[in-house]
């Protein structure tokens, strides 16, 4: 039960998210040997599980974003740029 509720626990922050999901699975295998239920341990799995999507996205969403910065600096150059009512500034 103790390994769930870590499990549980881990599941809320985006660095441990994965080992909140080892966790769960090593607590959630442990209470089924011993014939016992272990609801913290599945909702840690689900938990992290829907983290680990989370973080994915957004950082598929972050990389692209700061891509774009890069690419709209490289073409504008150094300086304050304004441009379709956005002021970029590259250094």
């Amino acid at each position: 039960m103790v390994l769930g509720v870590v499990g549980l626990v881990l599941a809320f922050f985006p660095v441990a998210n994965i080992a909140g999901l080892i966790v769960s699975i090593l607590g959630l295998r442990k209470s089924r040997r011993a014939n016992m239920g272990n609801i913290p341990a599945v909702i840690g799995i689900v938990l992290s599980i829907l983290s680990i999507l989370g973080t994915i996205i957004f950082g598929i969403f972050f990389f692209t974003v700061i891509a774009h910065l890069v690419e709209v600096c490289n073409d504008l150059g150094p300086g304050e740029h304004f441009v379709d009512g956005v002021t970029y500034t590259c250094g």
